[in-house]
């Protein structure tokens, strides 16, 4: 009995020791930041600005402003959890091409952007270059799009507005599913301080909803996506396409996305053209 009580002792010391842990390091896995300074150079074969804001709190963040010839709208895009703009710059070709410009901003601590992270900055955040996007489009023509980690803001983003539509590609239901889906045995609802609710914001959703989800993801379950697209408000048009062979970070290579893209940004009867 004795063996056994320290056996317990040593065992539960672990297991705080490893959710102090967690805690104290998740923002080390949650944000794989990669900095660049602020005399980065970007040589993108694609025409864009740079362009600045700040917060409230005097975080500086940074932007760029891919411009299409002819734009017939803009996404705003929220990128994945690893790398800066200089990784994710090159995805606004796939938007350019069909006649919208592209606001793509890398969250605090990411590429130039700095400032202290937390859940309610970085909505905040997101909130901030939308108003920016909302000086120079009416909100008809503004699509949000969220990618894997993106999705967190860009969600509780659209919900807060009347964007055209909210485009979400390798989504979760909340955070907390995505870290369980990793290690299972860790109390999530306690030590977890970036729950974000997905699938709150989408009760509140008021504009169209499409998602892609690869059925082999290993890092986002396609289980969350479905049950975050069962959530789309009774009578809001929604579209859910899942992709046998897709993983998590190759859905642009599909013909079907592709043509599922055309059609959502340049209308039903463009996209069959």
């Amino acid at each position: 009995m004795v063996l056994l009580g320290w056996s317990l002792l040593v065992l539960a010391v672990l297991y705080g020791g490893l959710c102090l842990f967690y805690w104290w390091f998740q923002e080390r896995f949650i944000f794989v930041r990669f900095r660049l300074r602020r005399a980065h150079r970007f040589t993108f074969d694609l025409p864009f600005t740079e362009r600045w804001t700040r917060a409230p709190d005097g975080a500086e963040l940074h932007a760029l402003h891919f411009k299409a010839d002819s734009p017939r709208g803009v996404v705003l895009y929220f990128h994945g959890n690893t790398g800066s703009l200089r990784r994710w710059g090159p995805v606004a070709g796939r938007f350019l091409k069909l006649d919208h410009d592209v606001l793509m901003p890398d969250y605090r601590g990411y590429g130039k952007s700095r400032g202290k992270l937390s859940e309610a900055a970085l909505h905040a955040d997101a909130e901030r270059w939308y108003q920016e996007l909302l000086k120079e489009w009416p909100e008809d023509r503004i699509v949000i799009y969220g990618r894997s980690l993106g999705t967190g803001f860009a969600t509780p983003l659209a919900a807060a507005h009347h964007p055209r539509a909210l485009v979400l590609e390798s989504p979760f239901a909340n955070f907390r599913e995505v870290a369980r889906h990793y290690l299972s045995i860790l109390p999530y609802r306690w030590i977890l301080r970036y729950p974000l609710r997905n699938d709150r914001a989408m009760r509140r959703m008021r504009c169209p909803v499409h998602m892609f989800h690869g059925r082999r993801d290993p890092v986002v379950p396609v289980a969350s996506a479905l049950r975050l697209y069962a959530l789309v408000p009774t009578g809001l048009h929604r579209e859910m396409i899942t992709f046998a062979k897709g993983y998590h970070s190759d859905l642009g290579r599909f013909g079907r996305y592709r043509r599922a893209l055309r059609r959502i940004l340049l209308g039903e009867e463009e996209g069959r053209r």
